[in-house]
């Protein structure tokens, strides 16, 4: 007798701010429940970058992707079974027709509600493990009554973890590293650095371009925001580093660039994790925020990192928060920030996943 547990039905709610990043992680969750044997719909306001990101996306069993707009139609939640969880990705509201009708449902079918979570954003800040798995009463609406609960992911084991693939190690393993860097660029000079640029538009890049002038180092520039920066910056040097753009890849590429090169450039949420599984040395761009808020939160990242200074000083002056030399990217320099990033990854490495994680708490 087949004893297995059914698979869950999860929504997975989605609006996209930065299409890199809030629907960059949605896709990974999604990916990895799949890989878990769920099923899942995603509803997001702009999937049109999953066109490059996931372009096998809309022939992935057990997924539906859907416009945001169609979760406040009648005809299609009429025809819509009722999910098992229900995720509110970085604190998005679901919309109210939406809850109204599956509350609706459930009160006539006498079911419970579905497990409601509300996944919030990446953070290394010491109220986040106090914060993980509490919940949160609905005190109005037509889900009053029902409850949510926050799920933080994590850098520490009383955190959510991270999003990280059972299949990770095995990938990076089989990697031809060699082979990648003859593709994307076959000049490399031998005592050259390959590095990758995914950023916003720091401050600091027209000093990291110049320092990269008359070297045999090597910028990969990624599409978007970091051409568009790159392009501006370099028209006002007169003499320009090496440095080419590259194409919209799909998640896997995005990894097997971070593990090809010797210095990644990462801005956000989803990169940041992405360039910590690679375990080489790495800059974090944080998303600005008005208030300046996102300076506390990259201090207790790098606080979290046991960052050395030179690491904290180049953190520092590519996010802008203070001015200052822009440290040597020389051997030694490199050495150090390689073996941080290691130490780190090889703890993460013992702790649960955030997928893993997720699954446990639904039960």
């Amino acid at each position: 007798m087949n004893t297995r547990r059914p698979q869950n039905l999860w929504d997975i709610f989605c609006t996209v701010i930065d299409n890199h990043g809030d629907l960059g992680v949605c896709w990974r969750l999604t990916r990895q429940l799949l890989a878990q044997g769920q099923s899942v719909r995603l509803w997001v306001d702009d999937a049109s970058a999953l066109a490059w990101m996931a372009p096998d996306a809309h022939a992935l069993p057990h997924l539906q992707v859907l416009p945001w707009a169609a979760a406040s139609q009648s005809d299609v939640l009429t025809n819509l079974a009722p999910a098992d969880v229900w995720i509110e990705a970085f604190g998005c509201t679901l919309p109210e027709a939406f809850v109204a009708h599956f509350v609706a449902h459930a009160l006539a079918t006498s079911t419970q509600q579905p497990v409601w979570i509300n996944l919030e954003y990446l953070s290394a800040e010491d109220w986040v493990p106090r914060m993980h798995q509490l919940p949160s009463p609905v005190m109005s609406g037509p889900a009053k009554g029902w409850t949510k609960t926050f799920f933080y992911p994590g850098f520490t084991p009383d955190t959510g973890g991270l999003l990280r693939e059972t299949d990770l190690l095995a990938r990076q393993d089989h990697f031809d590293r060699a082979a990648w860097r003859k593709q994307h660029c076959p000049n490399l000079a031998p005592d050259g650095l390959l590095i990758s640029l995914f950023c916003y538009e720091p401050a600091a890049l027209p000093q990291l371009l110049a320092q990269g002038v008359g070297t045999p180092h090597h910028l990969l520039v990624t599409p978007g925001r970091p051409l568009a920066a790159v392009q501006q910056a370099v028209a006002g040097i007169a003499v320009q580093p090496n440095w080419s753009a590259l194409p919209y890849t799909d998640q896997n590429g995005f990894d097997e660039m971070l593990w090809a090169c010797d210095l990644n450039f990462v801005r956000g949420e989803d990169s940041l994790v992405r360039a910590l599984w690679a375990g080489l040395p790495f800059i974090w761009h944080i998303y600005p925020q008005d208030d300046n808020a996102h300076h506390d939160k990259l201090e207790a990242f790098l606080d979290w990192m046991q960052a050395p200074q030179s690491l904290r000083q180049a953190h520092r002056v590519w996010n802008g928060i203070e001015a200052g030399e822009w440290p040597a990217l020389d051997a030694e320099t490199l050495q150090i920030w390689s073996q941080n990033t290691k130490t780190k990854r090889h703890q993460l490495l013992g702790q649960t996943d955030l997928v893993t994680q997720l699954i446990h708490f639904v039960g």
